[in-house]
């Protein structure tokens, strides 16, 4: 069986959201991971940061928590995660340079590094769910988001600047 055909030891269903109190401003992440018979939540935050760092960093945060390779159906509330992937942004993003359309360096560049590596490791089929419409699991994403941002003390986005 060749090494695309084969089932990865471990399925999950993953759901991501990010929030940001004002844009740049405090931020946070959520994630909630049904491993069938179990659910996982992460969360963090940072003093200031914008919600597309925090929109793609709970995807980061949750596919690097997983165990080794799995299936994941990943939901997110992003259009920018969700079409970066799926419309392939990001391949073009990386041929160009990191350049994008406006011939301008790409946003959040540490960040789509970090998510690199990852999208080889699973076997991800990204999946778009309307923000705020009663989805359970997007629903707790978002509270676990809120939450971590309105915590004291949030560590610096080293990443972000400005």
């Amino acid at each position: 069986m060749s090494e695309e055909t084969k089932t990865p030891p471990c399925a999950v269903t993953i759901h991501t959201d990010g929030a940001c109190l004002g844009n740049p401003g405090p931020g946070g992440y959520g994630a909630v991971l049904d491993l069938g018979e179990t659910k996982r939540e992460l969360s963090g935050g940072f003093r200031l940061t914008t919600n597309n760092r925090m929109e793609l960093l709970a995807v980061i945060e949750a596919l690097a928590s997983l165990p080794g390779p799995c299936a994941v159906t990943l939901v997110t509330d992003s259009r920018y995660v969700h079409d970066a992937i799926e419309k392939r942004w990001l391949v073009s993003w990386q041929k160009k340079g990191w350049i994008n359309a406006e011939k301008k360096p790409v946003k959040n560049q540490d960040l789509w590094r970090r998510l690199l590596p990852l999208l080889t490791t699973h076997r991800i089929r990204f999946s778009w769910v309307r923000g705020h419409t009663g989805n359970p699991d997007n629903e707790r994403c978002d509270a676990l988001a809120g939450a971590a941002a309105r915590k004291s003390g949030l560590p610096a986005d080293t990443g972000y600047s400005g």
